[in-house]
């Protein structure tokens, strides 16, 4: 069964079938659908849902060097957004998971209205129930043929 979701007219479609078995939520199709959920949840700002995929001890790594969140301090940074119904929508392109027992690590590649294509990274960790997200990293790649352009406006913007 494909499971299929509609957020802000993009479609979602889960990058795997979802399992029907007892152990379905420690597999890699349970952390694929830990992060469909997450990025549908954030779409529909939808703060308690978005948060309850985060470990205590997480980190979040936006696009600006200065982005690195503990879970209160993202918290308190997407809490406004949130509550005035303005969360972000990022829809999975393409993604990668590896697990080693209680541990999954990804690499996705995300489709942003403003942003164009981004990547997320991270890791999962199992707490015995679920899935949750200990480390999350949001980046904008840039093309090769562009980098020594962007460096040098990063610089000129430091100095």
């Amino acid at each position: 069964m494909t499971k299929i979701r509609l957020i802000q007219g993009a479609l979602l479609i889960s990058l795997a079938p979802v399992l029907a078995c007892a152990s379905w939520g420690q597999t890699k199709n349970g952390v694929i659908e830990v992060l469909d959920d997450f990025h549908v949840a954030a779409s529909e700002a939808d703060s308690a849902r978005y948060f309850a995929h985060f470990a205590e001890q997480a980190i979040f790594f936006g696009t600006d060097i200065a982005e690195r969140w503990s879970l209160e301090e993202f918290q308190a940074y997407a809490g406004p957004y949130f509550r005035a119904g303005r969360g972000w929508t990022y829809v999975p392109q393409q993604r990668a998971v590896f697990l080693n027992g209680d541990t999954a690590w990804f690499d996705e590649t995300l489709k942003n209205e403003n942003f164009g294509l981004t990547r997320g990274t991270g890791v999962l960790t199992w707490d015995g129930s679920h899935w949750k997200l200990t480390q999350y990293h949001l980046t904008l790649p840039v093309p090769n043929d562009l980098i020594n352009q962007l460096v040098d406006l990063i610089n000129a913007m430091e100095e």
